[in-house]
């Protein structure tokens, strides 16, 4: 899909990579962004004409309701809005486990199965941003990396599932980013400027899967080998000869 002329739907738009993929869209040409976030006031300064803030707290059903009815049109949908939290999953709060759950994975699936007659309708696209923690989980923040190992499945199920309604899937996996998530944590970094754009890129050239920094496109040829992916393609084989 070309971006240019487009319109699209960005999940926790205020900041970090969420922003960076808005000012991303933007400059790809894009008609129409609508920019998300539990708080608007924190899009205050999306000023471009082209750049509509909603209201929209991925784990409300009346919101996302909301956030649809005010989209007319809707060609690409970017689950970007998320939560790490560090954790002791051995011994600590289940309800951290819980939390991550509900906005990692339930919450891109509910905002996915809402906005999926737009998507039909335009033959359109959802991108899951995610984390290489999906494909190898990060111990000190354990239930992040688990939500989202869940989420990339929910994406690969979606992936096969949605490719007779015209509907691609796609899945960002960064390494880490440089944005208020990972403040507290001292490792490199990429910006989540090169993150943004490099996942639009990918996206643009068809890639399924994306590692859109250094670090990530490390792992790729590693993991794109791996039986895992193979078992992938041939899961969603089985998926499109049962539908």
């Amino acid at each position: 899909m070309n971006i240019a002329n487009k319109t699209a739907l960005v999940t926790g738009a205020n900041r970090g990579i969420g922003r960076a993929l808005v000012d991303a869209l933007l400059e790809r040409g894009a008609a129409r962004v609508y920019a998300t976030a539990r708080n608007p006031r924190t899009l205050r300064e999306l000023e471009d004409e082209r750049v509509t803030p909603l209201t929209l707290d991925i784990t409300s059903d009346e919101q996302i309701t909301s956030a649809v009815e005010q989209v007319e049109r809707l060609d690409l949908l970017i689950n970007n809005a998320g939560i790490a939290i560090p954790d002791d999953i051995v011994s600590g709060d289940l309800g951290v486990v819980q939390r991550h759950l509900d906005v990692n994975f339930l919450g891109p699936l509910k905002v996915t199965r809402a906005f999926l007659p737009h998507l039909e309708n335009s033959g359109g696209a959802v991108i899951n941003v995610l984390s290489i923690a999906a494909i190898a989980s990060t111990p000190f923040i354990a239930s992040y990396s688990s939500s989202k190992a869940a989420a990339f499945s929910m994406t690969q199920a979606l992936r096969a599932l949605l490719a007779h309604k015209g509907v691609a899937v796609h899945a960002v996996l960064p390494g880490p980013v440089d944005t208020d998530m990972n403040r507290d944590f001292d490792f490199p970094k990429a910006s989540a400027v090169d993150v943004a754009r490099a996942t639009l890129e990918a996206f643009e050239a068809g890639e399924e899967d994306i590692f859109p920094d250094p670090m990530s496109r490390g792992l790729y040829e590693v993991w794109h080998s791996s039986p895992t992916k193979y078992l992938e393609r041939e899961f969603a084989a089985f998926a499109g000869n049962a539908s």
